[in-house]
């Protein structure tokens, strides 16, 4: 069967989008690599939702409003297929101006190929890789998988429990912690002492969406009454210990500090995930701001690729808010592109998809100037590539003994070449050779990504046959 449209992933954007696009009588399918809608944001949002969760009540007000947005994609008609990882997408053949796009996915332990005129990349975003000595230590993971761990179980960590990072997802964690009854030993903050100076020349822009801020404000006063320690400029960061963490040391401008920890959660940050549209070779451009790759997108988001579109935090950190307002506005791209809107009539549309998506990310340049990437040296002894184990140290060298070339360091060295292609070090290993190099970040670009997107088994290809969704 031929979809008219693909829709990679089930978070705010892609069900948007979904919606959308069945209003207005299209065929879609969404491939989700979860066993149910929601995405990262509103992981398990179905089950938890049930009438007097707890659990619901101390995730907080946005992600029960997650309920909404998945009931009614549920009751769209979408050709919903969970469980189904996609690990390559290809233009189809000769007929690529009729026939669009395949989509090779594999559900249940069956590939299969899904053809479709449009697609559409929902797939979100990743934590910014923070490699600093001792990641590796069991005990020590993202606040992000962490609250996975909250979503899908109700699993709260067992201390003593230390958070560590900048930005709002950390200090969102640490509240619903709180809420639900963990328990928190400290909060390490890694922003930049001078936030307020870095926020100023943004904060009018941000008051248009002035109850995400005053959220924000009330998470962070939440921490100063509940007693909690915090400590601020922090650098130096490292976690020690022997078959697991036991404790963590870490720099101030007033000296070195250590705690005994049990476990240790870092964030710094979220970039757009890009290995698809890097695989396909879109157009990217480097954003300052945020420190990372994001496709190159029209007005309506679609890839400089015809027929791919992007939607939410893959075309930018912004946000759910935002992510529902592109989903809607790539919607309109799609059945613009596919003839069942007019110009003029998708036009006037698109101005109020505009307004809702620039209030929705008002704030964004005022957190992307509070919560800068970090851009501290990371030692030669530190663990970078942790699926071929290459530490800092390996990579520089390979950088200063050629050309600023990241394809050139992943040949020599193999990072990047294991089952995350990249995703935990690409961005590290980039910013190593620019290092070496003493040039820019953003002149340095990223290795080839080459298919498949997601690990795939023999058994998986040997299945694929000629079978088709």
């Amino acid at each position: 069967m031929l979809f008219d449209v693909a829709i990679i992933g089930a978070g705010p954007a892609g069900m948007q989008a979904a919606c959308d696009l069945r209003a207005r009588d299209l065929s879609v399918i969404v491939l989700d690599e979860q066993p149910a809608p929601g995405g990262q944001i509103w992981r398990g949002v179905e089950r938890n939702c049930q009438p007097g969760s707890q659990l619901a009540q101390g995730l907080g007000a946005e992600y029960r409003q997650g309920a909404d947005v998945t009931r009614a994609f549920r009751a769209s008609g979408v050709d919903y297929r969970p469980l189904s990882r996609v690990w390559q997408i290809e233009e189809n053949g000769e007929e690529a101006d009729e026939q669009g796009w395949q989509v090779f996915v594999t559900r249940e332990g069956q590939a299969e190929v899904v053809e479709a005129r449009r697609v559409l990349l929902a797939i979100g975003a990743q934590e910014r890789p923070a490699p600093f000595p001792g990641w590796t230590h069991p005990g020590v993971m993202t606040v992000g998988a962490a609250q996975i761990l909250l979503k899908s179980g109700g699993l709260l960590p067992e201390g003593p429990v230390w958070i560590c990072g900048a930005g709002p997802l950390p200090l969102l964690y640490a509240h619903q912690l709180r809420k639900l009854g963990g328990q928190v030993a400290g909060f390490l903050d890694t922003a930049p002492r001078d936030t307020l100076r870095r926020g100023l020349p943004h904060l009018n822009g941000a008051l248009r969406d002035w109850k995400s801020l005053a959220k924000g404000f009330g998470w962070q006063a939440g921490m100063r009454l509940s007693g909690l320690r915090r400590e601020t400029g922090v650098t130096q960061l490292r976690a020690e210990g022997g078959t697991h963490l036991e404790r963590i040391r870490w720099q101030t401008p007033e000296g070195e500090k250590a705690a005994p920890a049990g476990v240790l959660l870092i964030h710094e940050g979220l970039v757009p995930s890009v290995h698809p549209t890097l695989s396909l070779q879109c157009e990217h451009s480097w954003s300052d701001a945020q420190q990372s790759l994001r496709p190159v997108l029209d007005a309506w988001g679609e890839t400089t690729r015809r027929g791919l579109f992007v939607a939410g935090d893959a075309a930018g950190i912004d946000g759910a808010k935002a992510a529902l307002a592109k989903g809607a506005l790539a919607a309109l791209g799609i059945a613009r592109s596919l003839d069942v809107l007019s110009d003029a009539t998708s036009q006037q549309a698109r101005m109020a998809g505009d307004r809702a998506l620039s209030k929705a990310r008002a704030a964004r340049p005022l957190l992307d100037s509070l919560y800068p990437a970090p851009e501290r040296k990371i030692s030669d002894d530190t663990i970078v590539c942790r699926c071929e184990e290459l530490t800092a140290g390996q990579i520089r060298a390979a950088a200063r003994r050629g050309a600023a070339d990241p394809n050139r360091v992943k040949a020599e060295t193999r990072a990047g070449m294991g089952p995350c292609q990249g995703r935990q070090c690409g961005y590290t290993i980039a910013r190593l050779i620019a290092e070496a190099h003493d040039m820019p970040r953003s002149e340095v670009g990223f290795h080839n990504i080459r298919p498949p997107l997601k690990p795939v088994s023999l058994g998986e290809l040997a299945s694929l046959g000629k079978a088709k969704a």
